[in-house]
Formats: C-alpha cells, sequence, structure tokens
C-alpha cells in the first residue's frame, strides 16, 4: 500500500474528480482515519492545476466549521500533491438524490440549511467557494452535511468588479449566470448554486438541462425556470418565491450571502412546523394523555361524568389562527357547572336589588 510523506496510508479509492483522486486513508502518526485527496498524475506536470489544488489547499485550511470539511495537511510526495483532510463517513449528496429522486420539503430545507451554513461561513471569511454542486456536499449518516471542495474557491479581495475571463470554471448544471458570462462572482453566485440544488432536490429535475454546455450557459443566463410547484405541488407558495428569487438573473435581486439564504428557509421550516395543528387530547386526572389521534376508532374514548374535560385550542393549517371550539365542545364545557359560584353571583344580586329601594327612599326624602 502506498504511504505519502512518509505518514498517510492510502486504503481505497473512495472518489474521483476533475482534478484528483480522493482516498480512504489512515494517519499513521495520530491513528485516526483520513480522507487524502491526490492530484491526478497527468495533471501533475500542469503549473496551473498545480496552483488550483494548492490554492484549494490554502482557501480550506483556514475554514473551521461543523458543516466544512476540516483540512489536516498539505504535502508533496513523489510528485504527487495531496491534500489531507477529516474522513467524513457519509455520501455524496447527488448520490442521494438519484436514489430518492423528490426529497420531502423539510429534508431538503434541513440539508439545504446546514450548506448554507458552511458556505455562509466561507462567505464570512471573504471566501467564494464558486462551485457548489451536490457532487461536493457530503452527508452522513445522521443528517450532517459537510461542504468540501473549495478548489476554484476565489477570495473576495481579488475580484475585479470588471474582470472577464473566456474560460469558464466550475459546474455547468449548478454554476450562475454571471459565472456563465465570465464575469467576476460574488457571495450571491454561490447563493444561486444552492438554489439550483433545492429546486432540484424538491422537483427531481433540474431548473436548466440540456448536453450542450454552451446552450446550458445561455440558459442559465436567459431562460426562465419552470415553476417548481408545476413539477411538485406539496411546495409551499412561500418556499416558490424564495426560490424564485434566488435563481434570480441579476445578483442584486439575490440573498446577498448563503448565510442570508440559511436564515430564511430556517424561517421557512419554523412556519411549516407552527401550521401542523397538534393531535386532540382527553386528559384523565392521574392518569396519561390519550391522544385521540392514534386510538382505534373502533373503541371511542369517553370521559366520564366526573373526569376533567379540557378543550385544547388547536390552529388553523392554514391560517394559523386558533380555531373556535366545535359545538360538541361547547356541549361538554358547559356540562361541568361550578354550582357554589352561581350560588354566591345570586347572593350578590340579591343583596345588590335589596339595597335599590332603600337608596330611592333617601333620594326622594332628599328632594321633597
Amino acid at each position: 500500500m502506498t504511504i505519502l510523506g512518509n505518514r498517510y496510508r492510502l486504503l481505497r479509492q473512495i472518489g474521483v474528480g476533475g482534478m484528483a483522486i480522493v482516498y480512504h486513508g489512515r494517519d499513521l502518526m495520530l491513528e485516526r482515519p483520513v480522507a487524502v485527496k491526490v492530484l491526478r498524475q497527468d495533471l501533475s506536470s500542469d503549473p496551473s492545476f498545480r496552483e488550483h489544488f494548492k490554492q484549494e489547499a490554502r482557501a480550506a485550511a483556514n475554514l473551521s466549521h461543523p458543516n466544512i470539511v476540516t483540512v489536516h495537511d498539505f504535502g508533496l510526495d513523489k510528485n504527487q500533491l495531496y491534500i489531507v483532510m477529516e474522513y467524513v463517513p457519509g455520501t455524496e449528496l447527488k448520490t442521494i438524490m438519484r436514489q430518492k429522486g423528490q426529497f420531502s420539503v423539510e429534508e431538503a430545507i434541513s440539508l439545504i440549511s446546514q450548506a448554507c451554513a458552511g458556505v455562509g461561513y466561507a462567505h464570512k471569511a471573504g471566501l467564494i467557494h464558486c462551485d457548489v454542486k451536490p457532487q461536493n456536499i457530503l452527508v452522513t449518516p445522521d443528517q450532517r452535511v459537510k461542504v468540501t471542495d473549495f478548489g476554484i474557491a476565489r477570495a473576495l479581495s481579488t475580484i475585479r468588479p470588471d474582470e472577464q475571463h473566456e474560460i469558464v470554471w466550475g459546474s455547468p448544471q449548478y454554476f450562475s449566470p454571471e459565472q456563465a458570462s465570465g464575469l467576476a462572482p460574488s457571495p450571491a453566485s454561490d447563493v444561486y448554486s444552492l438554489g439550483v440544488i433545492l429546486y432540484e432536490m424538491l422537483t427531481g429535475s433540474l431548473p436548466f438541462d440540456s448536453t450542450d454546455p454552451i446552450e446550458l450557459a445561455r440558459m442559465h443566463r436567459e431562460a426562465a425556470p419552470v415553476p417548481p410547484s408545476q413539477l411538485n405541488p406539496r411546495i409551499p407558495p412561500a418556499l416558490e418565491q424564495i426560490l424564485l428569487k434566488v435563481l434570480s438573473k441579476e445578483p442584486s435581486l439575490r440573498y446577498r450571502t448563503a448565510d442570508q439564504f440559511g436564515r430564511i428557509l430556517n424561517g421557512i421550516s419554523h412556519q411549516l412546523e407552527a401550521t401542523i395543528p397538534p393531535s386532540p387530547t382527553v386528559t384523565v386526572p392521574g392518569a396519561t394523555v390519550v391522544s385521540l389521534a392514534n386510538r382505534p376508532s373502533s373503541s371511542p374514548v369517553q370521559p366520564a361524568a366526573s373526569q376533567t374535560s379540557t378543550i385544547s385550542s388547536s390552529r388553523s393549517p392554514l391560517t394559523g389562527q386558533p380555531m373556535l371550539p366545535t359545538p360538541s365542545e361547547q356541549l361538554h364545557a358547559t356540562q361541568d357547572i361550578d354550582w357554589i359560584t352561581v350560588l354566591l353571583g345570586l347572593i350578590a344580586v340579591t343583596m345588590v336589588g335589596g339595597l335599590i329601594p332603600f337608596w330611592l327612599y333617601i333620594y326622594f326624602s332628599l328632594n321633597r
């Protein structure tokens, strides 16, 4: 087995990218699993690819976030450049997307909001990923997200607003309209890419698809995406509005950073949770709570006359406003009468009524 830098043993290949091959390895010094990304042999002699590879190591090494793959080391051995990263026992999001087709709204928001947290952290650190795609998002078995591959990342400090490039870096299915035009990227470019991924997760289809990269770039620049609710009617209108906003052609019309996009998605998630009405319950003193939603329909629960009857206000799943009790609930509520309170009320009314003639006598006596 190959050992790099007299320290990292390569165990098995776990991934292949455009520039490098990724191995599951072991750090012999610290005795821990690692992922080792090795620049492909046929590209090692190309100065531009070597520079991009070094740039990835430098960019990612300065980022420490739970949703970003941590870089441990960088080295050169036997004319092979390599990056040593934390080993994430997970699966590429793209692989999961192929298996699942459409994701539920809740699951899609959960995964993308985590990706937004990682990419947003990079934005705060002055770095644009520039190649956000599901192949660069790892998902662990417990549904934690790790963003990886900062190979073509750009530092904000190095970007000129008027720059123009003939060679376009990035993945045509997921890059932004400005990247497709060879213009300067911005954090909003990563937001667009995250929006494309969310669209694909919710609908099972890309907003723009073509086998021709040039046509695909044109579609990103000019074509309007099909409203996602036409492909998946379960998408709430508010989420569709947000999704179409981040797919705007003009960067200034999107959310400025991935962190901001993530906060918006989390807000939508909380709203969706709030619209789910609670299960009605019957409260019995000294007993466990019985949920009517889970009981068999053949065995209705009838509270005894001595039991405490409770009316729990549910909320409308559409408006989120409290719903009025039904007539049957009102009937149950009126059956539990506090007779002591009623008696005291009658006594008070009688006493007040008895004082009325006395005050009338005093009034007429003084006005004779």
